[in-house]
């Protein structure tokens, strides 16, 4: 099972130079998937919990492919209807074949209602876009102008029945985000249903990473939160239900995290130094 890092591309403390240091530790303590998050318009609601600066993720996962050799580089996840799809399609596209083939496309639908007035995008329509689009962008890919080179994943986004039928429809992974493991253990067995007959995606979730000196205990408690030895079995209990990656999320959630990352560094050593790592 390889072990991935979702890396704030936001905040108070974000910048290039912390950026490039974040890219250096993932992959130097043995991480092989590296991914930022997407958001296009910084309104009130974005910006209650990802505050400016806010680096554009294609843009950024650019700029990290030439400081890194190895790590694969992701979006975790990109907002399918702020975008035209053939635009998306062609930037993932060039992305991936200017990397070297290292990028996963992470996708979903999107919550912040203010940012879709901002962008014009109706956000009641906002499933049926990313469906319409994500299947403009697998055409995109398979017709005669050759928009990729090698294989691209597609990992798609949402806890919801929705997105898990997405993610039968469209997906090469289904990417659940932050989540207890008793809600997993139930969603799968959904997601084995709605694949009866079909292709059944394969199983990449994101989880938090909140280490703690004492356990963390009740059924509230997400996977990814508590001791090492806590996480440790988390990561246990994902590879059994057949988890090809996981990616660690370290921000709990305050802005201010941004400007001393050193601690989110610590914790994902402790990681390194306790789970063999794949890249």
């Amino acid at each position: 099972m390889r072990l991935g890092v979702n890396v704030p591309n936001f905040g108070p403390g974000t910048d290039p130079g912390v950026l490039r240091s974040w890219a250096q530790t993932v992959e130097g303590l043995g991480f092989g998937l590296l991914m930022v998050s997407d958001h296009v318009a910084v309104t009130p609601d974005v910006a209650e919990q990802y505050p400016a600066p806010f680096y554009e993720p294609f843009t950024t996962l650019s700029y990290l492919a030439g400081i890194t050799t190895k790590v694969q580089l992701g979006t975790t996840v990109l907002i399918v209807p702020y975008r035209h799809p053939l635009l998306t399609a062609r930037m993932a596209a060039n992305l991936n074949q200017l990397s070297g083939g290292r990028l996963i496309l992470g996708v979903g639908v999107g919550w912040a209602k203010q940012e879709f007035e901002a962008l014009g995008v109706p956000f009641e329509r906002r499933g049926r876009l990313t469906d319409e689009h994500l299947q403009a962008i697998r055409d995109a890919w398979d017709d005669e102008y050759d928009y990729r080179s090698g294989p691209l994943p597609i990992w798609v986004g949402g806890n919801s029945d929705a997105g898990l039928r997405r993610a039968v429809r469209f997906g090469d992974a289904w990417h659940p985000l932050r989540f207890t493991l008793p809600y997993v253990d139930e969603a799968l067995a959904r997601l084995d249903k709605l694949a009866e007959g079909g292709r059944r995606p394969a199983f990449a979730p994101r989880i938090v990473l909140r280490l703690t000196s004492a356990p963390v205990t009740g059924p509230d408690r997400l996977a990814g939160e508590g001791t090492i030895d806590q996480v440790v079995d988390d990561l246990e209990h994902l590879r059994r239900l057949g988890a090809q990656s996981v990616v660690l999320d370290p921000f709990g959630g305050d802005p201010e995290e941004t400007r001393h990352p050193e601690r989110a560094w610590q914790d994902l050593a402790t990681v390194a130094a306790n789970v063999r790592t794949e890249p």
